[in-house]
């Protein structure tokens, strides 16, 4: 689009009083000043294009609501961003920004807000005042710690924190009582602090990709977890924190390096999915057979030579994966070929026979 015609459409929205304006997918590399003429948009967006800067004129874009500039070139925000007041929704996903502008702490409406995939390393400490923000994805940045007042956040409901350079949390972390996602996955944690287990409303909790290998006690008053992901890091046994998570549906322990089960995993009652492969597993307790409620089973590349009979009264199971167990004698190799419901039938037989 030529700037010419970006200034004819300006004209017309202006004319027009328009509140929603798209200008998406237009290999756009600045705004003119005219922007300024569209004081009635609520709504504004400038998806994939090749801005590199905003004019300070867009601070009067008073109205708007909501403000798409994701898959841009941008660098740096304008100081003027901050009198956007009623903004609430902003967009900078798969940007350039290496920094945020003090300023930005005054878009004191804002409740969404996209910062992933960029190049930021700190956040100003006036990113604290955001204080109606409910859902923050900073995922995909190069940051390495968060300042103390983060925690100040306290609406957050979705904090996405994934694809970083964490080695730490501080203990004022703990403070997000409304958060019910957390995604930490892909940093370099190797331990937790005792007040994460604070958020009393937490659902799904990420921490795939770091290098945990243990959880602190108070991880067990997570009453709320239904989904935890711990892939990926150097568990060599169950923390016995886990089983007492008696509100998990969900547990992904893939590529750690466990090489057994407790018999508390029973605990474990409403599990649904529990994916264990790719560790050191040489056997499963029988009383695995009492997770009732599990669908799915991953096993996969482990140093299984048997499975327990008892494991054929998993009733509502209609996946076990169990491929790359070279020592596995029971059940043979014929039989794990054919699948969740031979390999079901075979345990059952065995079980029969026990009793």
């Amino acid at each position: 689009m030529t700037n010419e015609e970006l200034l004819q459409i300006i004209e017309k929205a202006a004319r027009e009083k328009a509140t929603h304006l798209s200008l998406n997918n237009n290999q756009l590399s600045s705004l003119p000043p005219e922007i300024s003429q569209l004081s009635n948009l609520t709504w504004l967006s400038l998806y994939n294009n090749q801005l590199s800067s905003l004019p300070p004129e867009i601070s009067q874009l008073s109205n708007l609501i909501s403000l798409r500039l994701d898959h841009n070139r941008l660098s740096s925000l304008p100081p003027e961003i901050s009198q956007l007041s009623n903004l609430i929704s902003l967009d900078l996903n798969n940007n350039r920004l290496s920094n945020l502008p003090p300023e930005i702490s005054q878009l004191s409406n804002l409740k969404w807000l996209s910062l992933f995939n960029n190049q930021l390393s700190s956040l100003p400490s006036e990113f604290s005042q955001l204080s109606k923000l409910t859902e923050l994805y900073l995922n995909h940045n190069r940051l390495s710690s968060l300042p103390p007042e983060f925690s100040q956040l306290s609406n957050l409901t979705t904090l996405a924190l994934n694809h970083n350079q964490l080695s730490s949390l501080p203990p004022e972390f703990s403070q997000f009582s409304n958060l019910t996602w957390l995604s930490l996955n892909h940093n370099q944690l190797s331990s937790l602090p005792p007040e994460f287990s604070q958020f009393s409303n937490l659902i799904t909790l990420h921490l795939s990709d770091n290098q945990l290998s243990s959880l602190p006690p108070e991880f067990s008053q997570f009453s709320t977890l239904t989904w935890l992901s711990l892939n990926h890091n150097q568990f060599i046994s169950l923390p016995p924190e886990i089983c007492q998570l008696s509100n998990l549906t969900e547990l992904s322990l893939n590529h750690n390096q466990l090489s057994s089960l407790p018999p508390e995993i029973s605990q474990l009652s409403n599990l649904v999915e529990l994916d264990l492969s790719n560790n050191q597993l040489s056997s499963l307790p029988p009383e695995i057979s009492q997770l009732s409620n599990l669908t799915e089973l991953y096993l996969d590349n482990n140093q299984l030579s048997s499975l327990p009979p008892e494991i054929s009264q998993l009733s509502n199971l209609t996946t076990l994966s169990l491929s790359d167990n070279p020592q596995l004698s029971s059940p043979p190799p014929e039989i794990v070929k054919q699948g969740t419901e031979a390999i079901l039938t075979y345990l059952r037989a065995r079980l029969e026979a026990k009793g």
